[in-house]
């Protein structure tokens, strides 16, 4: 079966003040029907451009090249007009900030609605289906609430209306911007769980972008590592966090606490991510990867599979894999 969404080759491409910068540098991976995939790694590592591009919301004078097949369609050289269709009705995004992401001049019912009312629904239909919207995404007293403003609800209510938003146009697929960033540990997991619950029960698929690998590990069925906007690994999750085949997969594991240990210690990654300004020859994570040798000083590795339904971006991701 082909999947909903293959990414293939993707760069993209932007323009600064030092230059033409390559942000995104030849990402592949695919998404199935029904099935969550995360796009960890650290801040910059380009995984919030590569949802940006998958959905076109990335800044003037981007430049894009690879493929987007949504569907077998290959989306990126569709024209503007069919790009606009596909956002928000078959691909919806939940973003990480709702308070900026929401209109706060206008009642929040009247914004979900809006995409109703676009689809040609008749005012009562649409009041009847956001209050359904907004009792499946878990917010309280659906009929009061459709008059509250964005101020007026809390962090966690926001990031519910944000995902009543994007359910409103019935997507197949659903892009989480670090959809619990901004929230207390008890209110992210119960997003958490609401983000499974409707992935499970609508059959939609997920692309859930986030630094946390505890959230990850939790959600995603598969998990796309990126370091310096390329893939350095991607597998089903248990394996790939469990036994990683890339010494960056394998530092992010762990630099997260044990919370099952008394000790809990952590182990930081040394050193600094490497910017898409100042990207090291061969292998970007060389500087910082303990394993490192000339050939991947001077070779940048490929991503090339080294079990079944593993892929790693390492030339000793079998030394890696056995440490």
């Amino acid at each position: 079966m082909s999947p909903l969404l293959s990414v293939a080759g993707l760069v993209v491409d932007l323009p600064s003040p030092a230059g033409v910068l390559r942000v995104v540098d030849g990402v592949s991976f695919d998404i199935p029907e029904a099935t969550t995939v995360g796009l960890i790694g650290e801040s910059g590592s380009g995984k919030t451009m590569t949802a940006n591009a998958v959905i076109g919301l990335l800044p003037g004078g981007a430049v894009l090249d690879g493929a987007l097949r949504w569907r077998g369609e290959d989306v990126l050289r569709a024209d503007p007009g069919r790009r606009r269709r596909l956002r928000g009705r078959e691909i919806a995004m939940i973003f990480q900030d709702p308070l900026a992401a929401l209109n706060p001049t206008q009642r929040i019912g009247r914004q979900v609605g809006e995409i109703l009312r676009r689809s040609g629904m008749r005012r009562d239909e649409v009041r009847r289906r956001v209050v359904e919207l907004f009792d499946r995404a878990g917010i309280p007293e659906p009929s009061r609430r459709l008059r509250n403003y964005p101020h007026e609800f809390s962090g966690g209510m926001r990031q519910r209306a944000m995902i009543a938003l994007a359910l409103a146009g019935n997507p197949a697929l659903l892009l989480a911007d670090e959809p619990t960033t901004a929230l207390d540990v008890t209110v992210q997991a119960r997003i958490l769980r609401l983000l499974r619950s409707i992935q499970r029960d609508e059959g939609l698929a997920m692309l859930l972008v986030s630094h946390d690998l505890r959230v990850v590990a939790h959600v995603a069925h598969q998990v796309v590592v990126m370091y310096a906007g390329r893939v350095a690994e991607r597998g089903p999750t248990s394996a790939v966090l469990s036994r990683p085949a890339h010494p960056y997969t394998r530092a992010l594991v762990q630099s997260v606490p044990a919370v099952r240990t008394r000790t809990a210690i952590a182990h930081p990654l040394p050193g600094a991510p490497a910017s898409p300004a100042r990207r090291p020859a061969g292998c970007a994570f060389h500087p910082r990867c303990p394993l490192a040798r000339e050939r991947c000083r001077s070779e940048q590795p490929v991503v090339r599979q080294v079990a079944d339904g593993r892929w790693s971006a390492c030339h000793f991701a079998g030394e890696v894999s056995r440490s």
